[in-house]
């Protein structure tokens, strides 16, 4: 596969700006576009297709919605900005029940207790169908402002993930990508290993469950990617993040992509595009605008 980096293209959402301060809001007014005008998605969309049409050899440009699954049956998340570790948001029940210093040394390697059943591949609890109803209604009301419905939509294979996106995108009356253009992609899934909650069903499984939806090539029938002794690093996230991103430049001609992933991808994501550190609550979005290079020595003569 063709070598390529990646730049967050700053100056259409307020995200973008180090200058703006960060929000625990899921979903800002018009997902963050500084545009406020009414004919703004518009202006937005001339604007990318302008950023394409005079790219130099080996650039392009596009615009990924990164979605973030509403809480499930399973832990917080966290990251850090700067030097100071947050919680991403209330993710789970679970580890608010028993506490982060339990969660992760014991009850994290289980399945469930008595009460509640979070691994493998937990469901969504009813507060993250509420959210995912949210996004809807985000995604229904900037539809009349004229904003760009994705053409391709990349989805995580964890049943919280595909959810979301189910709720997230069932308008009615208005068509969206189907068959090979909703893709369960492997390396999407959230931060890998030793937690139960983040080990995926079988491919048939998912498949049964969520018949609309299609499968990267080579996507196999059992997790092979789950092990119970090793928890994944930032670094090993963002080789997946980069793999995914390679993936979609190289093969994708669409310009308007949906992620709908975790905590640990979107942030995997963002730190390989040189974003901004950004703690995406559950539940939310944040559009992101991504110029793809090949690496020099590597075009074409």
């Amino acid at each position: 596969m063709t070598a390529r980096t990646y730049m967050t293209v700053p100056g259409f959402f307020v995200q973008d700006d180090v200058k703006q301060s960060y929000t625990e809001e899921a979903i800002l007014p018009r997902f963050g576009l500084i545009d406020e005008g009414t004919d703004r998605w518009t202006t937005f969309v001339t604007e990318i297709e302008k950023l394409n049409a005079t790219a130099e050899e080996g650039v392009q440009f596009k615009v990924f919605f990164l979605g973030r699954h509403g809480q499930g049956y399973r832990a917080f998340s966290f990251d850090t900005l700067g030097d100071v570790w947050l919680i991403l948001t209330r993710d789970n029940v679970a580890e608010t029940k028993y506490g982060t210093k339990a969660w992760c040394e014991h009850w994290a390697k289980l399945n469930g207790d008595h009460e509640m059943i979070w691994g493998p591949d937990p469901q969504l609890t009813s507060l993250g169908e509420q959210q995912a109803e949210e996004a809807c209604a985000a995604w229904d009301e900037e539809r009349r402002f004229g904003i760009p419905l994705p053409e391709k939509l990349y989805i995580s294979p964890l049943t919280r993930a595909i959810r979301t996106h189910q709720v997230t995108f069932k308008f009615h009356n208005i068509p969206l990508p189907s068959g090979p253009k909703r893709i369960i992609v492997e390396n999407m899934r959230e931060h890998n290993g030793v937690h139960t909650c983040d080990k995926r069903r079988t491919r048939s499984d998912i498949q049964a469950a969520f018949p609309e939806y299609h499968f990267e090539e080579g996507f196999t029938q059992g997790d092979e990617l789950w092990t119970t002794d090793y928890r994944e690093t930032h670094d090993d996230i963002d080789r997946r993040a980069k793999h995914v991103l390679d993936m979609i430049f190289q093969n994708d001609k669409e310009q308007f992509i949906s992620f709908t992933a975790h905590g640990g991808f979107i942030g995997g994501f963002l730190r390989t595009c040189h974003h901004r550190p950004w703690i995406l609550p559950t539940g939310g979005i944040l559009p992101v605008v991504v110029r793809g290079s090949i690496v020099e020595g590597q075009l074409r003569n």
